[in-house]
């Protein structure tokens, strides 16, 4: 198809309130070596858009400066971390045959080549998004999902809420018949944690406001803790031998609370700071029980390859080379199901 010059996209000229979006017009970019070009069909919008064009992220060593997801933001920068799309053009050194196909974007930037390889960038903070009529990635980060039933607003919603999701559930090995306490449930990722959890066989509890409760049962969860009560004594009654995995997207209070709800060897996964990121933990129920306090941010690629299938939106890495098949020789999750 015929690549216009430029398109509008929305972007942020600095951090701040929704004053710093701007809507401009704006040259469409240029797939480099090993990169495609896409054009957007869906983009999503979640929290970690807010936070990035807030500068909520800090840095180490100074917790209130002002920051992208992984660092300073290069202004004028276009948000949007979920893109579903189509290749419409190719740059060098990949196959021609990508042009046309219906695409889901890794939007994690990696720290190496490897399938578990960390993320420490991501479309829309460290490199421009899909707020635009097209966008720019890595060949090898596009996975062709032509023949996925879901729509492309579905697809959209998946890179990262359900990639935070289950880099939290593989992180935290969470396993069938094993009891695992979500937070933050009602959320994008928290919701996407409790199918996911339910999925993998285990039993959920899910922390939500009242009113929420129902969308919250209807995903998965077992039984729903009131986060307007006490948290701990809930879980205590529905869980009295402890839980073995928590999957936490808010943090603050709840880690130092609830940190004995853990069972022997049990694992905290935490992948946000909705509750405060200034933390006091006792940590002899760390060592003393053997847990493990775990951070995990978004997902690695062999997490979202994993996602890929599970969508189900079926398929292999659309940029990898055809003498590296996507996935092969990779341990399914026991008792995983579509979610």
């Amino acid at each position: 198809m015929q690549v216009p010059e430029t398109m509008q996209a929305v972007r942020i000229t600095g951090h701040g309130g929704p004053e710093v979006l701007e809507v401009a017009d704006v040259a469409v970019p240029t797939p480099g070596p090993g990169e495609v070009l896409v054009q957007v069909a869906a983009a999503a919008l979640n929290n970690t858009d807010l936070w990035t064009r807030e500068g909520a992220y800090g840095r180490p060593g100074d917790p209130d400066a002002l920051s992208g997801w992984r660092g300073p933001v290069e202004f004028p920068r276009i948000q949007g971390a979920d893109v579903a799309g189509r290749v419409v053009a190719v740059g060098a050194g990949v196959d021609d045959e990508l042009a046309g196909r219906r695409v889901l974007v890794d939007p994690a930037g990696y720290d190496g080549d490897g399938p578990d390889a960390n993320p420490v960038g991501l479309m829309g903070s460290e490199r421009d998004g899909g707020y635009a009529g097209y966008v720019t990635a890595p060949a090898e980060q596009v996975h062709d999902v032509s023949g996925s039933p879901l729509t492309d607003d579905q697809l959209a919603s998946l890179p990262t809420a359900y990639g935070t999701a289950l880099g939290m559930v593989e992180r935290g090995r969470l396993a069938a018949g094993e009891t695992v306490l979500v937070s933050g449930a009602s959320g994008g990722v928290g919701l996407a944690a409790v199918q996911l959890a339910r999925a993998r066989g285990a039993r959920v509890l899910a922390i939500s406001s009242g009113t929420k409760g129902d969308s919250v049962r209807e995903a998965g969860a077992h039984a729903v803790v009131d986060r307007g009560a006490d948290v701990v004594a809930q879980v205590r009654e529905l869980a009295p031998d402890g839980v073995d995995v928590v999957l936490d997207v808010v943090a603050g209070d709840l880690v130092a609370d609830g940190l004995p709800l853990l069972r022997e060897g049990g694992r905290w996964v935490v992948a946000g700071a909705l509750g405060g990121y200034q933390v006091t933990v006792d940590v002899r129920r760390l060592y003393l029980h053997n847990a493990q306090l775990v951070g995990s941010s978004m997902h690695t690629r062999r997490h979202f390859e994993l996602l890929v299938e599970l969508a189900p939106a079926r398929g292999r890495p659309a940029g990898r080379r055809r003498d590296v098949p996507a996935g092969r020789g990779r341990p399914r999750p026991a008792g995983a199901r579509p979610p």
